[in-house]
């Protein structure tokens, strides 16, 4: 189920929002921790150092073969394009759960700026259906950031795994400025014994405006 929610859980990089403007003078990815005092008590939180980009969590992400998509001009958007070979940089993060919810806020600097395009009105909203596989992309209302491209989408895969069917979904935002991302992603806990809470999109925008602030500051 990791692999199958990994279709741009944190790399679909394609706007659907605010227009760029003039470049940022300077950021520092290591001031996404500020965003650790934005959770209350209730809430686990931990950070990660900058360090070098983990390919693992970046890295271009694709479907399974022989996979029908609705619409069917629309399968590259479903297929999540990762920072581009060659790039290198840097990362750090923050992890928050409580309330049923975990939030993850990562900060990226690159070498060079990361492609951004408009995936069109006609690829919205992209269902596609396999044999053990099937979901929706969908693009959600993302916070308009002055001087970024902001992005919101929502996911949801359902899965065939040991016989058994699982279904996860997951809510990415991203803000892209000058040789910066900002990527928030965000989920439903699931606990023993306790009913799934529905993710909080209101308090991951505001977690994405947050985070670029921060690394802005």
């Amino acid at each position: 189920m990791r692999v199958a929610l990994a279709i741009g859980c944190v790399g679909w990089l394609t706007a659907c929002a605010s227009a760029a403007h003039p470049s940022t003078p300077s950021a520092h990815i290591a001031k996404i921790a500020d965003v650790k005092s934005d959770f209350g008590p209730q809430f686990h939180v931990t950070n990660v150092a900058p360090t070098g980009i983990d390919p693992k969590i970046l890295a271009t992400q694709n479907l399974p073969e022989g996979l029908t998509f609705e619409p069917a001009d629309c399968a590259k958007i479903v297929t999540a394009a990762g920072v581009p070979p060659g790039v290198q940089g840097n990362m750090a993060a923050v992890a928050a759960e409580g309330d049923g919810n975990r939030f993850i806020a990562i900060a990226v600097e690159t070498s060079k700026p990361v492609p951004f395009t408009e995936p069109g009105s006609d690829c919205k909203k992209v269902g596609f259906t396999g044999a053990e596989l099937r979901g929706v992309v969908e693009t959600v209302e993302a916070p308009q950031i002055a001087g970024a491209r902001t992005l919101g989408v929502h996911r949801v895969v359902q899965a065939v795994i040991a016989g058994r069917p699982t279904t996860g979904e997951i809510y990415d935002y991203s803000a892209h400025f000058d040789d910066y991302q900002v990527i928030i992603t965000a989920n439903s806990l699931i606990l023993p014994g306790k009913p799934v809470v529905a993710v909080d999109t209101q308090r991951a925008r505001s977690l994405l405006s947050a985070s670029v602030a921060a690394v802005r500051s």
